[in-house]
């Protein structure tokens, strides 16, 4: 199917769109879950002429069912976080070091194009603690990528804490959202410190929207350079809401639509609704995924995450639900 480079190269909408059709007829003809669905609506390459006539995958599927379409065995294997009593989603890769983390490395450059001369640390205690997380294979490549003291924690120590506070090089600091909670309540003034949540509170705390984070974590912190990020096991690329904007940022060959919550079958490319995702980087599982979150997309593409459909359950992803 298509490389990594004609992803990185879709300059227009036009690319873009494209490259979904094209995607979409492939899955149609060779991936056989798909498919059923697809002729379950009624929906088919004759009825399919641009991307929001395209058949959106409910995102359960990814923990019923074995969704891969590749002709090797898949180089690895990421799962969700899941709760007790949950089952987890499956997410099967072709090739993590080729595809993922190169896509993944080409977005970030776009907001941190000189991530390689900080220092990162990975605040990630629920993460490290399990197997298969696409997040932390992708931390991990930037930690690599970047200076010695480049680094996971489990929990802010006396080392941690004079990096963030003292070292006036620049940092970059992910974190689940309950572990920058805690380092907000603790009052540290952090230098030359830019932070990414990836997350919700995982049980740990009571959710708070978004906004009303944000500003918890800069009234503590003593910083302006909040960042979030839009990732979950399903998708192979991420979403990055910015200070500037103000809203999530997808890369180009990544789009997020809405459908009207009573009508799923119906999308749109802006608007408020349950949201859809088109990620071509999810070339052999399923690039087009319906998932469980509600949230407004804009006239730009930019898009916002505003919680989660009622009826789903509850499970590790980065949400903060109203």
């Amino acid at each position: 199917m298509f490389s990594t480079e004609r992803l990185r190269n879709i300059n227009t909408q036009k690319d873009f769109e494209s490259l979904a059709l094209e995607l979409f007829q492939f899955h149609f003809e060779n991936n056989a879950l798909y498919k059923t669905y697809c002729e379950y609506i009624k929906r088919s390459p004759k009825s399919v002429k641009q991307i929001t006539d395209i058949p959106f995958l409910p995102i359960q599927f990814f923990k019923s069912h074995q969704i891969y379409l590749g002709n090797t065995v898949p180089e690895c294997v990421y799962s969700s976080s899941g709760t007790t009593g949950n089952s987890t989603s499956k997410h099967y890769v072709r090739s993590k070091k080729e595809d993922y983390l190169d896509l993944a490395d080409t977005w970030f450059k776009k907001f941190f194009p000189n991530y390689p001369s900080a220092i990162i640390i990975g605040l990630l205690p629920n993460y490290l603690e399990r197997e298969g997380s696409s997040l932390i294979d992708m931390v991990r490549h930037f930690i690599e990528q970047s200076q010695p003291e480049s680094k996971f924690s489990l929990e802010l120590d006396t080392d941690l804490e004079h990096l963030l506070t003292e070292d006036d090089r620049p940092k970059i600091l992910f974190g689940v959202t309950f572990a920058l909670v805690q380092l907000a309540e603790k009052g540290l003034n952090l230098r030359n410190t830019s932070i990414i949540e990836t997350g919700g509170m995982k049980g740990m705390r009571k959710e708070i929207i978004r906004p009303e984070l944000h500003q918890l974590l800069s009234k503590g912190l003593n910083t302006e350079k909040i960042y979030s990020e839009y990732g979950m096991t399903e998708l192979l690329s991420q979403g990055y809401w910015t200070p500037e904007k103000k809203a999530f940022e997808a890369p180009p060959w990544m789009k997020v639509l809405v459908r009207n919550t009573t009508d799923p079958l119906s999308t749109k490319k802006e608007g408020k609704g349950g949201i859809n995702v088109i990620d071509l980087a999810n070339q052999y599982s399923c690039p087009f995924i319906a998932t469980e979150d509600i949230g407004a997309v804009y006239s730009d593409g930019c898009f916002d995450i505003m919680g989660r459909l009622d009826h789903s359950q509850t499970r590790g992803c980065n949400l903060l639900v109203l």
